[in-house]
């Protein structure tokens, strides 16, 4: 019964196009009394899951809740913030799910531009914030959200999604300014996650996913989405600590994991990491923010299962995928473009360069955003339209080159190139060099402004204990070309990052245009 239950579940996630809320009715129906969501302090089973959604779903529509609109969400990954995700897509509307390290003026921002009228905010934030935070807003406590939805037994009105209906909205981690809301469609999550979902299931994948990245990031879904569309259960984590990572990872018996390279590293570099069985990993994503192939190796090396990097953006564009174990020379890369991916490396003038040379990438597959939710100016910024067939490509912001096998490598962000007296310096080649030096933890470069030559690369260092910048910037240096050699190298006790691992080159901007005189 349950391989003809499979069977049938695989054929669903093999059509075109799906409907979510009546695959997760189908496996509360098969998988009823089996795990589905976990946190530090619930469980729930897949007949538990649906019928919550659908009480939360019911009473947001009682509420006001109009299809094609945003439920604003605020706070630490728990159940109850999973439960709001998927109750706001059942009702019809769409998930927008807010970071939680932006500023009040930066919230308020967000969740006027998502156009919500409600607010679902845990209790530290709403402590942080204060009562007269969003007022206008329906304020829905998540520690309380049982006692605010529907009664036992409430079904939402029917929602049959189409295609080009709103899914969520996930907000740009920009650092001033409202971020970008990034609307996904039904039609792309189901492009996006039903095939892993299938391959999971073909593969005959137990999958119990551990999530260990905030709920508002696009990273996130990748440990949440695909592994409901396959009847598993996700485990959600609030802040990340190694040990309880580890903990969980053993006694849940993890098949399917997904973190960012800064997590990977605080991983290996904990002491205790080999005393954990971590024997039932399957596959380890990783996406977000560079990583380097000797934390690739390191991972292969200690982690069982598969590593599969991703690179794309949240706004879609082309998906590089890099299975490293099965690629071991080819670690330096973020691997070739996915079936249905295209990638083109163009040069300033938008010519198309030959294999091999650095050039500004463009990119487009089955999954793009719709756009970014009030702002057409900024989507058509975000697009290169391609002159001869008037199509759409979205513009990476990376600078990267192709190898003849198709491999792509990535040579730096584009805004973050350094144009010094007239020639492209490309951070990264600094920082690999900067990397070389034993007493080197992390390296990072960027560009401030020169007089003399228009930019100038300055270098931000972590150090192991008893180095110093002198040696390190003379030796660097004397290897780098006389355009390439950095200005000044500081020591830092850690790199300014994001919650999901991101290298913050803009507070280094800042901080090197202070530490130069030139703020």
């Amino acid at each position: 019964m349950a391989a003809m239950s499979n069977e049938t579940m695989m054929n669903r996630l093999a059509e075109p196009f799906g409907s979510f809320p009546e695959i997760l009715m189908e496996w509360s129906r098969i998988k009823g009394d089996d795990l589905a969501l976990v946190d530090e302090n619930r469980e729930l089973y897949w007949a538990e899951l649906v019928g919550l959604i659908e009480r939360l779903a019911a009473r947001l529509v009682e509420t006001g809740l109009r299809r094609g609109q945003s439920v604003a969400i605020l706070g630490t990954s728990t159940v109850e913030y999973a439960l709001v995700f998927l109750a706001a897509m059942r009702a019809g509307g769409v998930a927008a799910p807010l970071t939680t390290s932006a500023s009040p003026e930066q919230l308020e921002g967000m969740a006027k531009d998502s156009g919500a009228i409600h607010l679902f905010i845990d209790a530290a934030k709403a402590a942080e914030l204060g009562t007269d935070f969003m007022a206008d807003l329906i304020r829905v406590p998540l520690e309380s959200i049982d006692q605010w939805m529907a009664p036992p037994g409430a079904r939402a009105p029917e929602f049959v999604p189409e295609p080009k209906d709103p899914f969520n909205i996930i907000y740009s981690s920009g650092t001033t300014g409202i971020p970008k809301g990034i609307v996904h469609s039904h039609q792309m999550r189901w492009r996006q996650f039903a095939s892993t979902g299938l391959s999971y299931l073909g593969a005959g994948i137990e999958v119990r996913s551990l999530a260990s990245t905030p709920l508002y990031s696009n990273t996130t879904m990748v440990a949440f989405l695909p592994v409901l569309l396959a009847g598993g259960c996700v485990r959600v984590m609030g802040k990340f600590d190694c040990a309880k990572w580890l903990g969980h990872a053993q006694a849940d018996r993890t098949t399917i994991t997904m973190l960012v390279p800064v997590q990977y590293q605080r991983l290996m570099d904990f002491a205790a990491f080999d005393d954990f069985d971590l024997s039932a990993l399957k596959l380890k994503y990783c996406t977000s923010a560079p990583f380097s192939a000797d934390l690739k190796r390191e991972v292969l090396r200690r982690m069982p299962g598969g590593l599969i990097e991703i690179y794309s953006m949240t706004e879609g564009g082309v998906v590089c995928l890099l299975p490293c174990h099965e690629f071991p020379d080819k670690l330096h890369t973020v691997g070739r473009p996915a079936p249905g991916s295209e990638l083109k490396v163009l040069d300033d003038e938008d010519r198309e360069v030959p294999p091999g040379t650095p050039g500004n990438m463009i990119g487009r597959s089955l999954t793009m955003m719709s756009g970014y939710k009030n702002r057409p100016d900024k989507t058509a910024e975000a697009q290169w339209i391609d002159p001869a067939t008037g199509e759409a490509w979205m513009r990476m912001g990376d600078i990267g080159r192709v190898d003849a096998e198709g491999f792509v490598e990535l040579v730096g962000r584009a805004k973050d190139m350094i144009i010094s007296g007239g020639f492209n310096i490309y951070p990264s080649d600094l920082e690999a060099e900067l990397a070389k030096e034993p007493g080197v933890v992390e390296a990072a470069v960027v560009g401030i402004p020169s007089r003399a030559w228009g930019e100038t690369p300055v270098g931000f260092v972590v150090l192991k204990e008893g180095a110093g910048t002198g040696a390190i910037l003379a030796a660097v240096n004397a290897r780098l070309g006389k355009t390439q050699r950095l200005a000044a190298l500081h020591a830092i006790a850690e790199m300014p990052r994001s919650h999901i691992g991101k290298l913050l080159k803009t507070d280094l901007r800042e901080e090197a245009a202070r530490l130069s005189g030139t703020d």
